[in-house]
């Protein structure tokens, strides 16, 4: 019988896609209609049976789904409370649910280690006897003890070894991965870090060993914290083309979840026919970034808030004028290792408004004194601009006024005074349509100019508008800075129109969504 699973092992890895979607319902003929809609773009699919109240009920239809369904692949899970799971009935009950799914159709069936260490050794080789089996291992806490874990599961006999733990760092990501460069020559493992800072391990652990990896149906139906869903590691990350020798970019801030710089980027990636990947990366530690950067390794960065200034320090160099400005949002990785710093905010900046008007002499007020604002206030001075900055706190607006020889102005005198151009270069407005950083009778200028790209009309440009300035969105800035950015890592020419066209339809989408649930 070992014989006959090996062999049968070995026929299933040939059709395992490297996608399996997790498909969760509170009841069978939901759960098998969600799996009817999704396996014609992804014949690989887990039910998880502990979802359900009664998952035995769901039996019958899953018999008739899978001989309807041949090309699929199920992996059918009921996964108890202890170990993190829903099924709350006792493991014996647990054994033979899976068995009967077995015996349904499933061709896979998942059983947590905890389970497997209480199973009798005659259960074990009678599930094994129906089904491929998956002994898994979830660790909700941390990434710790990989190979620790993966000696204990080994006393259990198994056709894969499944160890899912929870990244606390970006470096957990490399240590999930390395553990699996090291054992996958002798086992059949799957592993991944959960955790919005797992990102690494979903997309990059197939190409480290990991037999597949686990995505959402969609993005609010995940059944792990941090599961992207199947059609973003497809049609975003492009998970099937990444191989050894695909490169890795990555945004790095805090927050980033909200951020379509990968959208945006893999796009342009694909279109340049650049072998790369493009992940986003919730960075807490500049010092845990940058040990992934050297050993991932990573080739180029977009670096946002907050760590746009701090990230200087740990760079070999920088050009002269990313140094004047004092913060970087753009680094590349050189072949041997070392870091350099650019800033392309500035060109973001600049590009759009000299289309518009003549910045020598045009009077402009900046509102920050951040990251983004300095490249701003740098970029337009080289221009001839006279410039204005009003920044909550004080000390920094007028620091940076003596820095680049500007001038700072008080926030009760903005009604009097007239400008060319305004630049919001603040997160207020992001994400809603309600803030604005100035009030009506505070805009007293020809052009309005929102870094803040989400949402695609802020609150500020809507008043903007009815006081009769011209307004540039956010997402023009937000394409110019990233166009050069990919030219900068790739040394091709970035589809800029491609890139803006991919920005504006995110966006829209996003409103709706937004609206949605306004509506609800």
């Amino acid at each position: 019988m070992d014989i006959e699973n090996s062999h049968y092992s070995r026929l299933l890895h040939l059709r395992l896609s490297r996608v399996c979607v997790a498909i969760a319902a509170s009841n069978p003929a939901e759960m098998l209609e969600k799996a009817e809609a999704v396996v014609r773009d992804n014949p690989f699919i887990e039910l998880r049976l502990d979802y359900i109240s009664r998952p035995a009920t769901a039996l019958p239809k899953m018999r008739e789904f899978t001989e309807t369904h041949p090309h699929v692949t199920v992996i059918a899970t009921c996964r108890r409370a202890a170990s993190g799971g829903k099924f709350k009935g006792p493991i014996n009950s647990q054994i033979e649910i899976l068995g009967k799914a077995a015996e349904a159709g499933c061709q896979l069936v998942d059983i947590e280690l905890q389970t497997a260490i209480r199973m009798k050794s005659s259960q074990s080789a009678k599930l094994r006897a129906k089904a491929a089996v998956i002994l898994s291992f979830h660790d909700f806490r941390a990434t710790q003890k990989l190979d620790e874990t993966l000696k204990k599961m080994l006393a259990h006999p198994a056709d894969f070894y499944k160890i899912v733990s929870t990244a606390t760092s970006l470096y957990d990501n490399v240590t999930m991965m390395k553990f699996l460069e090291k054992h996958q020559d002798a086992h059949s493992l799957v592993g991944l870090c959960m955790g919005e800072q797992g990102i690494i391990s979903r997309v990059l652990g197939v190409r480290a060993g990991s037999t597949f990896t686990f995505a959402a149906l969609t993005a609010d139906e995940k059944t792990a914290p941090g599961q992207v869903t199947a059609q973003e590691l497809r049609s975003i990350y492009r998970i099937d083309q990444v191989d050894a020798a695909t490169k890795v970019y990555a945004v790095a801030g805090d927050p980033v979840s909200h951020s379509l710089s990968p959208a945006i980027m893999n796009a342009a990636l694909r279109s340049g026919n650049v072998n790369g990947v493009f992940l986003a990366l919730n960075t807490k530690s500049l010092k845990d970034l940058l040990a992934c950067v050297r050993e991932i390794p990573i080739q180029g960065l977009a670096v946002t808030m907050p760590h746009k200034e701090a990230i200087l320090k740990y760079l070999d160099n920088t050009d002269p004028h990313t140094s004047k400005i004092g913060a970087c949002n753009t680094v590349v990785r050189s072949q041997d290792g070392k870091l350099y710093g650019f800033n392309t905010d500035t060109s973001g900046v600049v590009r759009p408004l000299e289309a518009r008007i003549p910045l020598q002499a045009a009077r402009i007020l900046v509102l920050g004194a951040g990251g983004a604002a300095r490249a701003a206030v740098f970029g337009l001075k080289e221009r001839g601009s006279e410039i204005f900055i009003l920044n909550r706190k004080v000390a920094a607006a007028q620091k940076l006024a003596r820095q680049a020889k500007a001038r700072t102005v008080k926030r009760q005198d903005l009604k009097k005074l007239d400008f060319d151009v305004i630049i919001n270069a603040t997160p207020v407005g992001m994400g809603n349509t309600r803030e604005s950083p100035l009030n009506p009778e505070e805009i007293r200028a020809k052009i309005v100019f929102d870094m803040v790209y989400d949402p695609a009309e802020t609150r500020l440009l809507k008043l903007a508008k009815e006081r009769g300035a011209e307004v540039i969105p956010g997402s023009v800035m937000f394409v110019h800075q990233a166009a050069r950015q990919f030219e900068i890592w790739t040394g091709k020419p970035a589809p800029r129109e491609d890139m803006l066209r991919i920005v504006t339809v995110a966006l829209a989408e996003r409103a709706a969504a937004r609206n949605g649930v306004r509506e609800k």
